[in-house]
């Protein structure tokens, strides 16, 4: 039986669409789209670059330092310092790359480059936490000699520096995973700093040279801690994990709790980017009822309630036959997602999901 079909852009536009599948229910769509944003881009650029300029110059210095002084310490550091660098220019070229418009086969722009700067970023904090470990165990079994006071002056400088690069990164949008992941290396080069200006006056006024091992180790449990939490975030992304934020049953069930609404399922709620969630669902109206005033509802109540902006709803009368035993009706061949009905307002995981449609012409 033929549905209602609408498709309704939140910019004004109104026109048909068919997917190329037959629903016994016909397809309708409708669409509410808007973004949200905090801090620009271009002020997102101006901070990473000052931090960048400032992380170059120190690490010029310490290795100019490093080769008069013949420490590898500081040589090593400044390596440490390379990668820091090196996090910053990714951060930057993600961020020119999600800055690129839609087109062509790219529909959704460049913006998941970010995403794949999150993940290098916090594989690297793994990585550089496994070869610091691996460095720190060796020393505590076999100190070497080291230089406390220049170790305890160039840690010293390297704070106020790092400190420096820390408020920069804080004042770019954190909310952006690219961001977070450059400043997450900033912050655990901080942490390494103090940990190794402690460390240094330990030294100093104890001749204690374990303590370079034990602060290298606290700073190895604070990186790993930020790499999986990078890739954790950066993985429910690539993934199309929901947003931690949001539980879509919570959704689903809100949905259906309004006015007129007999049904939803294909509820799907993902990120384009971080901070860009969105959701797309097909919504079953009681027969009889205005799909437009419905999709409107449903779209200020996703908005509202739940902070999503970027919404398609594909809005559809239900057939007459929609009360009739589950049993009774036939469903999908795949599950396409839960779904919600608004007789219980309870979600349905039963396989096939419990949508009704008839064999698609092509999957999903």
């Amino acid at each position: 039986m033929g549905g209602r079909r609408e498709r309704s852009h939140g910019h004004g536009q109104n026109h048909g669409h068919d997917h190329g599948h037959n629903h016994q229910r016909g397809h309708g769509h409708g669409h509410g789209h808007g973004h949200g944003h905090g801090v620009s881009a271009d002020a997102d650029r101006r901070w990473l670059r000052g931090a960048l300029l400032l992380i170059v110059a120190f690490m010029a210095g310490e290795v100019v330092v490093g080769v008069v002084a013949r420490s590898l310490a500081l040589i090593s550091d400044a390596a440490h310092m390379f990668t820091d660098a090196a996090s910053i220019a990714l951060a930057l070229w993600a961020i020119r790359l999600a800055a690129r418009p839609a087109a062509g086969r790219m529909t959704f722009g460049w913006k998941r480059a970010e995403i794949l700067s999150a993940q290098v970023n916090g594989a690297t904090l793994l990585l550089l936490g496994g070869w610091l470990g691996y460095e720190a165990v060796v020393r505590l079994i076999e100190p070497p000699e080291v230089t406390g006071g220049l170790v305890l002056v160039t840690a010293l400088v390297g704070i106020v520096v790092n400190l420096a690069a820390t408020w920069m990164l804080s004042r770019a949008n954190r909310s952006s995973l690219n961001v977070e992941g450059a400043f997450q290396h900033i912050l655990n080069d901080l942490f390494a700093f103090i940990a190794t200006a402690v460390s240094g006056l330990v030294m100093v006024l104890t001749g204690f040279t374990r303590a370079d091992g034990i602060a290298s180790l606290i700073v190895v449990v604070l990186m790993v801690k930020a790499g999986i939490g990078l890739l954790r975030d950066s993985g429910r992304i690539l993934l199309e994990a929901a947003p931690a934020e949001l539980d879509p049953a919570a959704v689903g069930q809100a949905m259906t709790a309004r006015p007129h609404v007999a049904e939803v399922h294909d509820l799907h709620i993902w990120q384009i980017t971080s901070g860009q969630p969105a959701l797309s669902a097909h919504v079953l109206v009681a027969a009889g009822r205005d799909c437009h005033a419905v999709r409107s509802d449903l779209k200020h109540l996703l908005e509202a309630d739940f902070h999503l902006e970027h919404v398609t709803l594909q809005v559809d009368h239900a057939a007459p036959d929609h009360a009739v035993p589950e049993p009774a009706r036939p469903h999908c061949e795949q599950a396409h997602g839960p779904v919600f009905r608004a007789e219980s307002g309870d979600e349905d995981t039963t396989p096939g999901g419990g949508a009704v449609c008839a064999r698609h012409a092509h999957d999903h």
